[in-house]
């Protein structure tokens, strides 16, 4: 029997083959792999696409976060809050700054940063912290997290508010899209994402003209001359072979987001019954399903009995940051003390989820989801 894959980005190469294939070709031909015409075509066209004024492209979506950071000044002697379920690599991003991250818990129905908590810490930090001078806030699994009590209570406390968007390209939240409404936003483009490379990549948008500036030349050891430093900078650059792939695939991102909620409705049709609630969308929001996430306390079980039917699954993520022996013990945590988080870890897993999922693979996936419902 052939399992049908969580994830699968070849078959995302396959389905826009003849338009990747040529900006490649364009690309090498263009005798110019790094900062140029590709990279720039693809910043204006992303920053269009998303609503934003300026886009800045890098080597993948840690950098876009860490050289938020730095374009803000945040490093040593500076806390930035934010959560524990997500991928490292945002926790990373904060230590690569020599910022301390401070570890808040989550909403448990939509795994998003819990705006409370967060409220709280802002209002009164935690003891032996240096001071609080940003959020970054994760949109995770496709869907926005409760920005706007969040955003209230970071420009109530001159705290910066950065979107972590690398699972979130083109989700809304009452009509607006994520990535236009902090301080800046960044984005992940690995292959796996939304909108994703053949390689690794990333960018990051804000409407800070002055900010972006900054970026783009720390992006590059913090040139604004060729080869004059006038800043501290890092080596970040997108290359133009990614850049043009990514200007070809960005036309069908928002058809890919569309397909991806239909394949979501009919999962949700087939979990009616069972033992498993469909993942729950925040009022207000837009969701883009870059994962489908249910829950079970009998995860490993189910997770095979799937699989046995044709079906593979994953887990996204199956230990929090916190415990992760490289964290553990010596980064500080919220008040809450991450238990939400620590709860969902157990028992969170994602059903497989991209636009060129076949008829008949969804059928099977639901198929397999009925199997639930009748024992």
């Amino acid at each position: 029997m052939q399992i049908i894959p969580q994830a699968d980005p070849g078959a995302g190469y396959r389905a826009q083959k003849a338009e990747i294939d040529a900006a490649v070709a364009r690309a090498l031909n263009s005798g110019w792999y790094i900062l140029g015409k590709e990279g720039e075509a693809f910043e204006r066209e992303f920053a269009a696409w998303l609503g934003t004024t300026r886009a800045v492209s890098c080597a993948n979506g840690t950098d876009a976060l860490a050289l938020i950071l730095r374009g803000l000044g945040i490093g040593e002697g500076c806390t930035v809050a934010t959560v524990s379920h997500t991928a490292v690599a945002t926790v990373a991003a904060i230590e690569m700054c020599g910022a301390v991250p401070l570890l808040l818990d989550i909403d448990p129905d939509t795994y998003t940063m819990d705006p409370d908590e967060l409220v709280a810490v802002l209002e009164d930090p935690p003891p032996g912290l240096p001071p609080i001078k940003a959020a970054i806030v994760v949109h995770l699994y496709g869907q926005s997290a409760d920005l706007h009590p969040m955003l209230e209570a970071c420009r109530a406390n001159g705290v910066a508010l950065i979107e972590d968007c690398a699972q979130a390209h083109g989700a809304k939240l009452n009509g607006v899209t994520v990535g236009t409404m902090g301080t800046a936003a960044a984005f992940s483009l690995y292959p796996t994402k939304n909108l994703g490379a053949l390689g690794d990549g990333g960018v990051l948008a804000t409407d800070d003209f002055e900010l972006a500036d900054r970026i783009a030349a720390i992006r590059q050891y913090g040139w604004k001359e060729r080869y004059i430093s006038s800043m501290v900078g890092v080596n970040s650059r997108l290359d133009e072979i990614q850049a043009a792939i990514l200007r070809a695939r960005l036309p069908f991102l928002d058809a890919g987001n569309a397909r991806r909620r239909a394949i979501a409705d009919a999962y949700d049709v087939a979990l009616d019954g069972g033992p498993f609630s469909p993942p729950e969308r925040r009022d207000g929001a837009e969701h883009v399903f870059h994962q489908y996430v249910l829950r079970s306390a009998n995860r490993t079980e189910v997770m095979a009995k799937l699989r046995q039917m044709g079906v593979g699954s994953g887990i996204h993520y199956p230990v929090p940051v916190h415990l992760q022996s490289a964290y553990q013990g010596r980064v500080p945590l919220g008040p809450a003390g991450c238990a939400e988080t620590e709860r969902a870890a157990q028992e969170v897993f994602s059903l497989p989820m991209y636009p060129e999922l076949t008829a008949e693979q969804i059928g099977q996936v639901c198929e397999a989801l009925r199997a639930f419902a009748h024992g």
